[in-house]
C-alpha cells in the first residue's frame, strides 16, 4: 500500500505568493475621463495612439493615457475587453463626424424638452463610435418623466437613445470653466473621479468656513481642499490642541491657535495682564489632563 505524498509547505507558500498578472494599456475616452484598461492582444501600443476597443456600451474609439504595462491581479476588473485595432484615418473622420453629430443631435433635444415640457437642463450628447447608440446627459430636481421625449428622439434619429441623469459635479466636470485660482477646473482639466472632501479639512487647513469661499462653481466643496490634507494631518499630529493646557518656557498657558505646516503654537497665558506668545512646536509640552477625585462614601454606615 503507497503512502499519501505530504505537500511541502514551502511548495504551497510558494504557488500562494504567485499572483496572476495582465499585459495592460490604459485608454481614455474623454479629455477628463476615467481611464479604464484594456487587453492588447499581444500589440505594442504608445502614449497618445489613438484605439477602437471594445466596452459594455459598444465599440469605443479612445485614447492610449498608459502604455503596456503588466498588473497584477488585485489591479483589474477581469474579465479584460480587448482592443479590436489600432485607430485608421478612416476612424479618425468617422469620430470627427460623430463630434459634429453630436452637436446637432444637442440642438434637436433641446427643441423637443422644450415641446414637451419636461423641467430638465440638457447637458450634452453622445453618440457610440458605430452609432448604436445616442446618450443624452441632463440634470434636474427631482425625478423627470422622459419617455413621450425618448419616443419623439428615437422618430428623428432612429437609434438607440439613452437618457442619463446626472448630478451637478457631473456637469461642471462636463462643462468646464475657470475656479477661484483662475486656472481651469481640476475636474475638467486631470481629476480622473471625484474626491471626497470634508468640511473638517477646511478646519484643519485654517481656512475659512465661509461656504462661498471654500466652494467650487459646482455649489460643492472645492476638491484642491484634498491636495494637501495629508500633509496637514501629519503636521497637525505632532502639535497641542487648540484649548489644551501646555507647558512653555514662560510657564503654563492655553493654546489658542496652530499654524500646522510652519509648526508655530500660539499661547494665552492668564493673569491680570494677559497676553499671547509664539513658540516652535519643540518649546511646548502638553499637560495631562487633571484627574477627577474619586467620589467619596456618603452613605453612613449600618448600625445593625
Amino acid at each position: 500500500m503507497k503512502k499519501n505524498e505530504e505537500m511541502n509547505p514551502k511548495t504551497e507558500e510558494a504557488e500562494a505568493s504567485q499572483e496572476c498578472v495582465y499585459e495592460i494599456i490604459g485608454v481614455r475616452f474623454k479629455s477628463s475621463g476615467k481611464i479604464y484598461y484594456f487587453d492588447p492582444q499581444g500589440a505594442e501600443f504608445a502614449e497618445g495612439d489613438s484605439v477602437i476597443v471594445e466596452t459594455a456600451r459598444g465599440v469605443e474609439y479612445g485614447t492610449v493615457m498608459l502604455s503596456n504595462k503588466t498588473v497584477t491581479e488585485k489591479e483589474v476588473v477581469l474579465p479584460l475587453r480587448p482592443v479590436l485595432r489600432r485607430a485608421t484615418a478612416e476612424d479618425d473622420k468617422i469620430y470627427e463626424e460623430n463630434k459634429r453629430k453630436e452637436k446637432e443631435a444637442a440642438k434637436i433635444c433641446v427643441e423637443k424638452i422644450a415641446e414637451h415640457g419636461l423641467e430638465m437642463k440638457l447637458v450634452d450628447a453622445e453618440y457610440t463610435f458605430d452609432n448604436s447608440k445616442l446618450l443624452f446627459y441632463f440634470t434636474a430636481d427631482g425625478r423627470v418623466d422622459f419617455r413621450e421625449l425618448v419616443k419623439s428622439l428615437a422618430a428623428i434619429f432612429r437609434t438607440r437613445i439613452e437618457l442619463r441623469q446626472i448630478g451637478i459635479r457631473d456637469e461642471t466636470k462636463m462643462i468646464g470653466g475657470l475656479g477661484v485660482c483662475g486656472r481651469p477646473f481640476c475636474c475638467k482639466k486631470f481629476l480622473d473621479d471625484f474626491v471626497q472632501v470634508s468640511i473638517k479639512m477646511a478646519k484643519e487647513q485654517n481656512l475659512s468656513l465661509n461656504s462661498q469661499k471654500i466652494s467650487g462653481a459646482c455649489g460643492r466643496l472645492m476638491c484642491c481642499l484634498r491636495y494637501e490634507h495629508e500633509a496637514y494631518e501629519e503636521a497637525l499630529s505632532g502639535l497641542p490642541k487648540v484649548d489644551s493646557a501646555v507647558e512653555t518656557p514662560d510657564g503654563r498657558g492655553i493654546v489658542c491657535e496652530v499654524i500646522p505646516l510652519s509648526g508655530i503654537v500660539k499661547v494665552k497665558f492668564s493673569g491680570e495682564h494677559a497676553v499671547v506668545r509664539s513658540y516652535a512646536r519643540e518649546d511646548v509640552r502638553g499637560l495631562a489632563p487633571a484627574k477627577k477625585p474619586a467620589e467619596e462614601k456618603t452613605r453612613a454606615p449600618s448600625s445593625d
